[in-house]
């Protein structure tokens, strides 16, 4: 009897065991979709943002509509042959929309009136390309007639060249040609579909140029700031060409960077921009900037472009673009009552800058008839420090001492490099997944560009199964075992750890980096 008492236990701890194994198999699936999808999902959620702010338009659009309806009631007043065309149920629709006295919100024809003389004022007059949408990023790239050298042809191969395969599906180049000149935008949209055919035929770039009836007239523009006639008009018109452009590409993307016509950029721009995007996806930005000249490299979530393209509406007369951007951020955050680096500092949680610049400015010769321009991006000429990669939600630690805020936090998140005092044994860095994690490779790489030789040395890569007392282990992978538990799976060799993770540990707990022996030089993780 106590035998099969026992047996019948046995045989229900097994069953409780497998059932145990089975649910949390399952579970942990899921949860490496959920990881697996994350990119996916920050996506869509940005893309019901932008759902949101279309309705709000529509019904600015709808208002719109209701008071052209009251005008053509108010003209035909009085007016049978007039009001004979229409039949009773318009007459009566009619009739109740123009007895409703709402108040009306300015829109874009309050700025600029003179769009309502020509219904298709704010519709490209040409369009080349095949209307990509639901892509990360969208790049707008203004361009205008350059009377000495155009550099259109060489930035665009730039941005396209540094670009993978998959990354040209999930990006648009939007070319705009701010030129009302037909005969010139017929050239310069020859000249790229002949250069870039490929490219435009698979969606990756676009061509268009504003109609003559979206410019108003620019010939009596007050003169400010110490500008020019010449300068205030150029500016100008920079700014309604920015919010052109802006306005076609918000419905295109979760992300729109604005860029200019004649610069160059780094190797992996876009991953690194797309990575540093989704790290701060919990993050209330505004702008993200990745040059810090003028307007370029500037990047937006394409919600926040309505607010953005208004408020330059607002004040396109009166100042550049660049200095409207920062106005937009001085509303939104700086109390009046504080002072200037109170200011600063709320405006820095809005405005977040990434360094190395990604972007460098090359022309010379501005679009600014006779200007010589020699900016240059100093910050461009600086090696990327550290890699972005999108890791799994986990809690870091170290008992090494950190270096000028060089925290492991901003590494793990890919805002900046890990830098240390020097290691001595018994140090360590530590990952610790908030749910445990099935590992297939793992990278860890020390040191960087401007300090090469402060790296890890003696140090190794061990892991935590997220079930230790259950796992079938083959013996090579049992004499890796440490005491407390982690199995040391890896070493740093010249700076760098790398491999893979014997699948029979997942899932994973944490990863462990252990300092086995004094160290004669710091230490610095650019990579995880």
């Amino acid at each position: 009897m106590r035998l099969r008492n026992g047996t019948v236990a046995t045989v229900l701890v097994f069953i409780t065991t497998f059932l145990s194994l089975s649910w949390y198999t399952a579970w942990q699936n899921g949860k490496e979709k959920l990881i697996a999808y994350q990119r996916e999902f920050h996506a869509l959620k940005e893309r019901l943002r932008i759902a949101e702010h279309r309705t709000l338009q529509r019904s600015s659009e709808l208002n719109a509509i209701l008071e052209q309806f009251r005008r053509a009631v108010a003209e035909t007043n009085g007016s049978k042959n007039a009001m004979n065309n229409f039949s009773d149920e318009t007459l009566k629709l009619l009739k109740e929309l123009s007895s409703r006295k709402s108040l009306q919100v300015p829109n874009i024809y309050y700025h600029l009136p003179h769009l309502l003389k020509n219904e298709g004022s704010l519709q490209p007059s040409v369009q080349v390309g095949l209307g990509r949408t639901g892509v990360s990023i969208v790049m707008g790239i203004p361009t205008v007639k350059r009377k000495v050298k155009s550099y259109l042809t060489e930035t665009l191969h730039s941005l396209i060249d540094k670009l993978s395969p998959e990354e040209k599906l999930d990006c648009v180049m939007v070319v705009f040609i701010g030129e009302t000149d037909l005969d010139y935008v017929n050239s310069v949209v020859a000249s790229l579909e002949r250069e870039f055919s490929t490219e435009i035929n698979s969606g990756l770039v676009e061509v268009i140029a504003p109609p003559a009836t979206y410019y108003p007239d620019l010939t009596n523009l007050k003169e400010t700031f110490g500008d020019s006639k010449e300068r205030v008009r150029w500016r100008t018109k920079q700014n309604l060409d920015y919010c052109f452009l802006m306005m076609y590409a918000q419905k295109k993307g979760v992300y729109y960077i604005q860029l200019e016509d004649d610069i160059v950029v780094k190797q992996n721009y876009f991953s690194t921009i797309k990575n540093f995007a989704l790290q701060l996806a919990s993050e209330d930005w505004m702008i993200l900037e990745f040059s810090q000249l003028g307007f370029i490299g500037k990047m937006f979530q394409s919600p926040d472009i309505t607010l953005i393209v208004e408020f330059i509406f607002m004040f396109y007369k009166e100042k550049p673009i660049d200095w409207l951007l920062d106005h937009i951020l001085w509303v939104k955050v700086c109390n009046p009552e504080k002072d200037a680096k109170h200011c600063d500092r709320q405006k820095s949680n809005l405005r977040i800058r990434f360094r190395p610049s990604l972007f460098q400015h090359v022309g010379l010769h501005s679009s600014l008839a006779g200007k010589i321009q020699k900016l240059t991006d100093k910050d461009f000429l600086k090696p990327l420090l550290h890699k972005i990669h999108v890791n799994p939600p986990a809690e870091v630690s170290t008992s090494l001492k950190v270096y000028q805020g060089h925290t492991l936090e901003k590494t793990y998140v890919g805002e900046d490099f890990f830098w240390a005092v020097t290691p001595v044994a018994g140090d360590y860095i530590l990952f610790k997944f908030d749910k445990p994690v099935n590992v297939e490779r793992y990278l860890f790489h020390s040191g960087n560009p401007e300090h090469p030789g402060d790296i890890l040395l003696n140090t190794t890569v061990e892991v935590l199964p997220f079930q230790s007392e259950e796992l079938v282990l083959s013996k090579e992978t049992k004499d890796k075992r440490l005491e407390d538990g982690y199995f040391r799976i890896g070493k740093f060799e010249n700076g760098v750890a790398e491999g893979t993770v014997d699948p029979s540990l997942n899932p994973i707990a944490s990863f462990r980096l252990s300092v086995i022996q004094n160290s004669a030089v710091w230490a610095i993780l650019n990579e995880v």
